[in-house]
């Protein structure tokens, strides 16, 4: 059975993005476990001298996983196997991707981990990885180390072995993930915590909006900018020049949790940056503003237009509204200048009242071209 992995996602697009339905759709294996299975290939090959087709390793989420090899090089003092990794049916930059693990004897007593060509390097504290070492996550760390383990015995009971991690376009595919911001350079992560990737899972998402947000705070950003994609990202910079660029994290969908982190890591202040499709949602209080959730209410939007002094004809207009993007044209059209400040204070008090009061909270308002629409502000309790 071939392997795959979620690793460092890229966020989908703010206004567009909509996960097809999971059902019937192939589950993979995460970077950390096909790591796993190479390591443990190459440990035997070294042991025994012998070629290795396949490999089963057992995976923290409980069940056995086989490994076909792409690979299998032998020598005396060092055996290299690799596994080409198989993303199943989940949107993953690193599918197809070969992941080797070398396996060399070592001096140096016990089992000794390394990253190499492909694997990047920690250069930022608040991942939980020592700076300067390779990216291999915790849970691949060890599941590395004990399948390794297990697979010497007792042949390292007088000398050590040493393992090398690689992954040969890992540099090239690091380009297409976050691993830059959060100060991971030359190659890409060894992730997974339970070995398995379920297609289209938030689960991976979500983590890493919070390590993100983690990162920040360990590099004394007291201010984080959490935006809903890359345009509204790129927009915000703008507006806030003077901001390192690891203050700025792309929370996607998950407004509420990135709150709670935000909170949990000791910021002060968080500014909120977004459009007006995920800002109608937010206003409402609806922190999760995934698109196959909570819907645009053209409704609530034409109530937010009243407040404003929409005429009843604008409000009827509004209110048959086909999306929140026609929403800001009728607004705008009319002359309606006071609705996005509005919707924006909405935006900051919804936020303001999950956070408890515990951070000074800003709302940006962009168009779709970047033009600052409305914005609103609110000091801590």
């Amino acid at each position: 059975m071939a392997s795959s992995t979620r690793v460092d996602p890229v966020p989908a697009d703010e206004e567009n993005f909509a996960p097809p339905n999971r059902r019937g759709m192939r589950t993979g294996f995460t970077t950390g476990a096909c790591a796993t299975a190479g390591a443990t290939a190459a440990t035997e090959a070294l042991l025994t001298q012998q070629p290795v087709r396949e490999v089963t390793i057992h995976l923290p989420a409980g069940v056995d996983a086989t490994f076909e090899l792409h690979t299998c090089e032998l020598g005396r003092e060092a055996c290299r196997c690799s596994v080409i990794k198989d993303a199943g049916d989940d949107p993953d930059v690193t599918h197809g991707a070969e992941i080797c693990a070398e396996v060399a004897w070592s001096d140096e007593p016990g089992i000794h981990l390394r990253g190499g060509e492909g694997v990047g390097r920690v250069t930022l504290r608040g991942l939980g990885l020592e700076v300067g070492g390779p990216a291999i996550n915790p849970v691949p760390r060890r599941m590395i180390l004990e399948a390794v383990g297990q697979a010497a015995g007792d042949a390292i009971r007088d000398r050590g072995i040493t393992v090398t991690i690689s992954v040969p376009r890992g540099v090239e595919l690091a380009k297409k993930t976050l691993n830059g911001r959060l100060g991971i350079v030359g190659g890409i992560s060894i992730l997974g915590t339970t070995g398995i990737v379920h297609p289209w899972s938030t689960a991976a998402w979500r983590a890493s909006v919070e390590e993100a947000i983690d990162v920040a705070a360990a590099n004394g950003q007291t201010h984080v900018v959490l935006t809903t994609g890359g345009r509204s990202e790129k927009f915000a910079m703008v507006q806030l020049p003077d901001l390192s660029e690891v203050a700025f994290v792309e929370m996607g969908i998950f407004t509420g949790r990135a709150l709670r982190r935000c909170v949990e890591r000791g910021a002060e202040h968080v500014t909120l940056a977004g459009m007006i499709g995920k800002f109608s949602k937010l206003a409402q209080g609806h922190l999760q503003t995934h698109v196959a959730g909570n819907q645009v209410d053209p409704p609530f939007l034409a109530d937010v237009a009243r407040q404003c002094g929409a005429s009843e004809a604008l409000q009827a207009e509004i209110t048959h509204a086909n999306t929140a993007r026609h929403v800001q044209e009728l607004t705008t059209d009319a002359g309606l200048n006071a609705f996005f400040p509005r919707l924006s204070e909405l935006v900051v008090d919804q936020c303001w009242e999950h956070a408890r009061g515990k951070l000074e909270i800003d709302a940006l308002l962009f168009d779709f071209d970047g033009r600052l629409l409305g914005s609103a502000h609110r000091d801590r309790s």
